[in-house]
């Protein structure tokens, strides 16, 4: 079936795979052009022929690292000559254990890639077209941002950073650009698999709808956040969790 081309562009960061993959997905087969974003060359590369070389091209580099953030946009400019959409999904997780022992230097790695690169992202979106020419944002957040999240608290201490951040941009670049925010539970992706491998049918029962999320999850989630359908939302977080903050408070 062809897709009518909806004559939008996005930019997707951290998109080789999982999420960020599943929200390029998504936006692909609505009729977007889609620039991709990621560390590893033959990943994207692969990403890239899954999506459709046609309608899809890929800038590696490091997410943190300011002249990719400059140099991605500008090659969205480039190719396409238009970036309405902006999708902050790069991230890392690097250490799983308490506060009490976090090693600062992560603690500041994880700070530095997964809400400093965001907010380098919006600003070089903002100036090269936002600005003049609207669009939306969305940052993908996490439900360990809006509560506890034992042995990943630098994680989540960036998610809820990251939540902030959106407020703050909601802000500051309204009227023209919306900016929201994703905040998944445990999505079935090689970068969260440490917390269900093994015990998958263990980890879904926890949750009320009774299974983990999948990346389309996260694509329709953005794809809706980036549509006229929610024209008149911004700064808020969207909690895609599978039903598992209702349990809170039982027991």
């Amino acid at each position: 079936m062809t897709v009518q081309d909806s004559g939008k562009v996005a930019l997707v960061t951290g998109a080789s795979r999982g999420i960020g993959y599943g929200i390029a997905e998504a936006l692909v087969a609505r009729g977007d052009r889609v620039a991709i974003t990621g560390r590893g060359e033959d990943a994207l590369k692969e990403a890239v022929e899954r999506l459709g070389a046609d309608r899809v091209i890929a800038i590696p580099g490091k997410a943190h690292d300011e002249a990719h953030q400059a140099a991605a946009v500008e090659r969205t400019m480039e190719a396409f000559g238009r970036v309405d959409y902006l999708v902050n999904n790069a991230g890392t997780n690097p250490v799983f254990g308490p506060m009490a022992e976090l090693d600062l230097n992560v603690a500041r790695k994880v700070y530095e890639t997964n809400v400093i690169s965001a907010l380098g992202f919006a600003q070089q979106t903002w100036k090269a077209w936002q600005k003049e020419n609207g669009g939306a944002i969305v940052n993908i957040a996490s439900v360990a941002g809006v509560a506890p999240s034992p042995f990943i608290g630098a994680y989540g201490m960036s998610k809820a950073a990251m939540i902030n951040l959106t407020a703050q941009l909601a802000h500051e670049f309204a009227p023209v650009v919306r900016v929201n925010a994703i905040a998944p539970a445990v999505v079935k992706t090689k970068f969260a698999e440490a917390l269900y491998e093994g015990r998958e049918a263990e980890a879904a029962a926890a949750y009320p709808l009774g299974r983990l999320g999948v990346p389309e999850d996260i694509g329709g989630a953005a794809a809706f956040l980036t549509s006229a359908q929610s024209d008149w939302i911004t700064g808020q977080t969207l909690v895609v969790d599978g039903g598992i903050f209702l349990n809170a408070g039982v027991g």
